[in-house]
């Protein structure tokens, strides 16, 4: 059992709305990433106007490497960056989420 919780049972409207951003902006494959997607770990960053969290285990200071790329969303309130990685075999591997509440 993965002790990971699923993001969708932690924060359900977040979970929905990026699942209808990501099938606008022409992002099907990531969108049908949503319902799996966990919680591995918050930013830690501090900062009052972030909420974002890591979505699989990435060394600390390492980049992501070949294949990353960010996927910028349009919501009607703050920002929602996704960073994928993985080329050919794509993963949501972080979610930014700023200026908003995650709920």
């Amino acid at each position: 059992m993965d002790p990971n919780p699923l993001v969708g049972d932690l924060y359900p409207r977040l979970a929905a709305e990026l699942t209808t951003l990501l099938n606008e902006a022409g992002e099907p494959g990531l969108a049908r990433q949503i319902p799996e997607l966990r919680l591995v770990a918050d930013c830690g960053c501090g900062d009052d106007f972030c909420r974002s969290f890591a979505t699989v285990e990435h060394p600390e200071g390492k980049p992501y490497g070949p294949g990353h790329r960010n996927v910028i969303l349009e919501p009607e309130q703050g920002m929602l960056v996704l960073d994928v990685i993985g080329g050919a075999e794509e993963r949501i591997a972080y979610v930014e989420v700023l200026y908003r509440d995650r709920a």
